[in-house]
């Protein structure tokens, strides 16, 4: 039994999640602890670590209890009465917010009249542009929740910036098809560029192989889209968060195999899954001539 195994390049921390973690782990080398205001990335393996570094997850109630602190905004960025909160209790922030979603916000508050995000419910990045929108923004996550917009008025459509953006076009669409002055909808591609392109490389990626290993923390917005991008390329393609979720049933003799994450997937968990998989078939393949030249068995 052979196989290859190969990791993708393009997967890994986009650069707004690796500028956070770069800033969090400076300070924590001058620092015992270091608040974050939520997940600085949506990855248990990570968060481990940097736990481990003195890094304490906080929400929006156990930061208004504290005061004369400080605390890290992650690169998800966060609506201006996270702002107010921390000068009320004379916190000092650390704003990570990245550079692409800080651009956003500005046009969403810069935006007169009717406003769409195409984005995730809840989701921190969403949360944050909504703020900036002053309760003038409508979210929408589907097609099937378009009918919130008033087709008879001008709209300004924007994305999260972590979205498909084939998805984006297809809402865009819809939403043109629907309004009663097309020329009337204005459409800001805010996708970030990195993100974009990583969906055709990894469309690329997923139909060149076999097998797709995709590693990505179950909260991840862009590790389900991801993932499913793989799915729709390669039906052979597993999304796990960690090594005891991968099943030798999924391999065959002679495949070549791919290993890919999500933009809050660390580098170092992709390698640890390559290395693993080249152990664990390794073993597998031994076991394998074992049984068939001594029986299941062992003299040891």
């Amino acid at each position: 039994m052979k196989v290859q195994i190969e990791i993708d390049n393009s997967s890994g921390f986009c650069n707004g999640v690796v500028r956070a973690i770069k800033t969090a782990e400076e300070n924590l080398s001058d620092h015992a602890e270091l608040y974050s205001l939520g997940a600085i990335v949506h990855n248990n393996s990570e968060l481990d670590r940097l736990e481990k570094e003195g890094l304490k997850v906080i929400d929006l109630e156990q930061m208004s209890l504290l005061s004369d602190t400080t605390v890290l905004i992650r690169a998800h960025g966060e609506p201006p009465s996270t702002y107010e909160l921390a000068k009320r209790q004379n916190i000092k922030l650390i704003d990570c917010t990245c550079p692409v979603v800080l651009q956003l916000q500005k046009k969403i508050a810069d935006t007169d009249g009717q406003i769409v995000i195409f984005g995730k419910i809840g989701h921190a990045e969403v949360n944050g542009l909504v703020g900036r929108a002053e309760g003038r923004a409508i979210v929408v996550e589907n097609i099937d929740q378009i009918d919130k917009v008033d087709f008879s008025r001008p709209v300004n459509i924007f994305s999260q910036t972590t979205k498909d953006p084939d998805e984006f076009e297809r809402v865009c669409n819809r939403i043109r098809e629907k309004m009663a002055d097309p020329s009337s909808l204005t459409i800001h591609n805010t996708i970030c560029r990195q993100v974009a392109q990583r969906h055709s490389k990894l469309t690329s990626f997923a139909k060149e192989h076999n097998v797709i290993i995709f590693v990505s923390g179950k909260e991840s917005s862009n590790g389900k889209v991801l993932y499913e991008l793989c799915r729709q390329n390669n039906p052979r393609s597993y999304n796990i968060q960690s090594l005891s979720q991968i099943d030798r049933k999924w391999f065959k003799n002679g495949d070549k195999i791919g290993v890919c994450g999500a933009t809050s997937t660390p580098k170092w968990q992709l390698t640890s899954c390559a290395t693993f998989l080249k152990i664990r078939l390794k073993n597998y393949i031994c076991s394998k001539l074992y049984s068939l030249l001594y029986g299941n068995y062992s003299r040891f």
